[in-house]
């Protein structure tokens, strides 16, 4: 590929793989444990340590990481289709639109909890920001970020003034009860046709009430960041080293003792509804300089040439992030869904770790693989193809 950016692909890799520590809990166990650990699975010993590794490193880190990225790379194509003489807003736009018809179906017919959708919503929204100083995109982006977090607040801040059955529901909705929650695996490990209805409520809900809430805000202040990172060098790996060590520095000093005090907060507090509104936003908040600890990681790695061979192989990943990201649903729905292996309800989290590890292995040797063969990855060459209306280069 001409033009590549490998710092950007190194890190996109990264975030990629990352996901999977969150994203196969939503798979493998009932919904409500991945808010609230204790609502299943065992939360002791090496379980209770891969959940806080987990939480510490990977929850909302890793998504925001890729959440920045996908703001970096909106300014990147239209850059380029620019500087080419293309029709950037039409390009963009229709990239966007085909984003997010690809994310419909990934969340009705494999997995209810898509980002896909929420990121295409967000790139047509931001478009007009692209050319913002980067010292507005940064002020907008935590402005927006501020949006959800303050609607949280307020939902727990007026929890003892909803009506009685409402504050029913999210006790159950939190800590479901144990026929619940047999209920709930008993629809997971039954057949994919089956299963439509309830996954098609489930993206119905993430694509609207929540993409309202929550999504929408985070998502978009992200890319906001993302944004001013590439237009700063952050991101391309062009920053001073005395930048990284910053960013590595904030990491470790602010965001991972805030995160660490929301999980101290949390078992204090019983991991009680409250937690949803108030628990929450310490990793809320704290996943961002984490998050940024990782960018300066890689971008010190990479500066220093260190594990270059790692390095091509995550640049890989990071090139065929769209058709991995999907993958990892396929894999994971054979794995722990009815109409797979039916393992829904039967991991626990250190050995979801271990499925993890597994998965990771399977990409990093893939994606490389792939590329030997072919310029993109093959769901990479179909939107590529879709955006400019013609059969792009695909063999090699």
């Amino acid at each position: 590929m001409r033009d590549r950016i490998e710092a950007l692909d190194v890190l996109r890799g990264m975030a990629l793989l990352g996901i999977l520590i969150m994203n196969v809990q939503a798979f493998a166990m009932p919904q409500a444990a991945y808010m609230n650990p204790t609502a299943w699975g065992r939360l002791e010993g090496i379980d209770l340590v891969a959940w806080l590794v987990s939480h510490l490193f990977a929850d909302q880190k890793m998504m925001a990481l890729f959440s920045m990225l996908f703001g970096a790379g909106i300014v990147l194509f239209t850059e380029r289709a620019e500087a080419a003489g293309r029709p950037a807003v039409a390009l963009h736009f229709r990239r966007q639109s085909w984003l997010l018809l690809f994310g419909v179906v990934h969340a009705y017919l494999i997995w209810y909890g898509d980002v896909l959708f929420t990121y295409a919503v967000c790139g047509m929204l931001l478009y007009p920001c692209r050319r913002l100083t980067p010292a507005v995109q940064l002020m907008l982006g935590l402005a927006l970020l501020a949006v959800a977090s303050a609607i949280f607040l307020l939902l727990g801040g007026t929890m003892t003034a909803w009506p009685e059955a409402e504050r029913l529901a999210l006790q159950v909705e939190w800590h479901p009860p144990a026929e619940q929650l047999q209920a709930e695996i008993l629809r997971h490990r039954s057949g994919w046709l089956e299963q439509l209805p309830y996954r098609a409520e489930m993206a119905f809900e993430m694509q609207t009430f929540t993409l309202l809430v929550w999504g929408l805000w985070r998502a978009a202040g992200l890319m906001l960041i993302g944004m001013a990172l590439y237009r700063l060098g952050v991101v391309t790996g062009q920053a001073d080293r005395r930048v990284y060590m910053a960013m590595l520095a904030a990491a470790l000093i602010l965001g991972l003792p805030v995160v660490a005090y929301g999980i101290f907060w949390n078992f204090a507090n019983d991991w009680g509804p409250h937690s949803l509104f108030f628990g929450a936003q310490y990793n809320y908040w704290g996943s961002v300089p984490v998050s940024l600890g990782w960018v300066a990681c890689v971008m010190l790695a990479l500066k220093a040439a260190l594990f270059p061979g790692l390095a091509r192989k995550l640049a890989a990943v990071g090139r065929t992030a769209f058709s991995q990201y999907i993958l990892q649903s396929v894999l994971c729905s054979l794995i722990f869904q009815g109409y797979g292996l039916g393992w829904f309800g039967r991991v626990e989290r250190s050995e979801q770790l271990g499925i993890v590890l597994a998965i990771w292995l399977l990409q990093l040797w893939l994606a490389p693989l792939w590329l030997r063969h072919f310029h993109y990855g093959p769901l990479e060459w179909l939107w590529r193809s879709l955006t400019y209306q013609c059969a792009q280069p695909f063999k090699r």
